[in-house]
């Protein structure tokens, strides 16, 4: 008898593209029918057949405090009872804002959207305007939302999916995008040397996240922003998935630097839509009303993803709040590549915080050429012995996973004890595969 989950997927795929509102969800890189949640707690999650998971999706970031938070919702509830948008200014917006300028010295300026893709969308539109120039500059595997552009080479889903590229963009467009392997300083030196004054900006995961967690080399960050600076190209940090998460200044401060224009989203939200991108004044006073690039949105800072997004960074800045999301998180970093070595499955593991990722090869991965040397069929094996019990991983190889404050002592360690399972059975399943006639 087919599960509600099923049952759903069943209805879903008459009526949306793939039964999916975003591809990954369709379970496609792992095998197997999608899940369906009907509810979350602290760390763990509910589907609608009433069997419960420990969550490392944390819708894909933004739940760095859990599920349905108390205080979060709290302020949810205060805010609903006024109204749940106008279309026009509110306090909140202001707050959020100067939270957000506190946190990041390189943001003077701040302008709140709805979404990561629509956020890098509109820091492209402000380095094009500032600069004159057309050309950007990204880096293979990382993604920076759907915009036509940045689907070259990118990362997360279209990786996943076996896509290099989306039907769909247009030619012109595509040739106006430079891409350069990640963590390659000789490439990125070669890049700027040839396109010199034509770039209108560099845009980069300072933390990639979308080919998996991969961390950035000693020197790659500095060299990126001595090259920015040196031709007068617009640097943007993409910080939608590390700004607040790796820390309460994202990887600017983990890593000391400052960018032109940064991206935010997923925490700044507490688990809501929202988004943003800021940087100097001499760049966001370009943006309309102040300047002449437009960009706009009725929903943009709405009072519901505000709130959650301010109760969330108040509670971000309480005393031992990181320090305790890098002790789950080492210890989790710590016990699933033990249970590897033990199941003799090649494994490495990459951690940046609470960002961290199991990939199915034996290699280091700096890149997204390393990052798709995993074996990917092994890794779906391992998702789906994980979900059996009761571990939901993100469903794909080439995603990040995410630790919160809600996870336990209990939960990791039951965590790392599905796992030993999962390893085990993915080593049984290779010594049949390399037995067989």
């Amino acid at each position: 008898m087919a599960t509600k989950s099923q049952q759903l997927f069943e209805r879903a795929r008459l009526v949306m593209p793939g039964g999916v509102n975003s591809p990954v969800r369709a379970f496609r890189a792992v095998g197997g029918d999608p899940i369906f949640i009907a509810s979350g707690k602290g760390s763990r999650i509910i589907d609608v057949d009433g069997r419960a998971y420990i969550d490392y999706v944390g819708s894909w970031g933004p739940l760095i405090l859990g599920h349905c938070h108390p205080e979060v919702m709290e302020a949810l509830a205060r805010v609903l009872a006024t109204g749940t948008s106008f279309g026009a200014s509110t306090e909140g917006e202001v707050d959020l804002a100067e939270l957000i300028r506190e946190a990041f010295p390189s943001i003077e300026r701040v302008r709140m959207v709805n979404s990561g893709t629509e956020a890098t969308m509109s820091a492209l539109r402000v380095a094009r305007a500032a600069t004159g120039r057309e050309k950007i500059l990204t880096f293979e595997g990382c993604y920076h939302g759907h915009t036509n552009e940045l689907l070259v080479k990118a990362g997360s889903g279209v990786a996943t999916l076996g896509l290099p590229d989306s039907p769909g963009v247009p030619r012109a467009l595509a040739e106006l995008t430079i891409t350069v392997p990640y963590n390659d300083t000789q490439g990125l030196e070669q890049a700027f040397e040839i396109h010199r004054d034509q770039l209108a900006a560099a845009i980069v995961e300072p933390i990639a996240g979308n080919m998996g967690c991969v961390s950035p080399q000693p020197g790659f960050l500095a060299k990126l922003r001595a090259l920015t600076a040196r031709h007068g190209t617009i640097l943007i940090a993409d910080e939608v998935m590390t700004g607040f998460r790796v820390a309460y200044g994202g990887a600017q401060e983990l890593y000391g630097f400052q960018a032109d224009l940064t991206t935010l989203g997923k925490i700044i939200g507490g688990g809501l839509p929202v988004a943003a991108y800021g940087g100097k004044a001499s760049l966001m006073d370009l943006v309309a009303p102040s300047g002449p690039v437009y960009q706009a949105g009725t929903l943009s800072g709405n009072p519901l993803a505000v709130a959650a997004g301010l109760k969330t960074l108040e509670i971000l800045r309480r005393p031992g709040f990181y320090e305790q999301l890098e002790q789950m998180s080492a210890r989790l970093a710590s016990g699933l590549p033990a249970e590897a070595h033990r199941a003799q499955v090649p494994l490495t593991l990459n951690r940046v915080g609470s960002m961290l990722t199991a990939f199915f090869t034996s290699g280091p991965v700096t890149d997204y050429s390393s990052a798709k040397r995993s074996d990917t069929a092994a890794f779906g094996r391992f998702f789906r012995g994980l979900l059996e019990n009761g571990v939901y991983l993100p469903p794909a190889q080439f995603e990040a996973a995410f630790v919160s404050v809600a996870h336990t002592e209990a939960d990791i360690q039951e965590t790392v004890e599905a796992a030993a399972k999962s390893f085990a059975f993915v080593q049984e399943i290779a010594e049949q595969r390399s037995i067989a006639p």
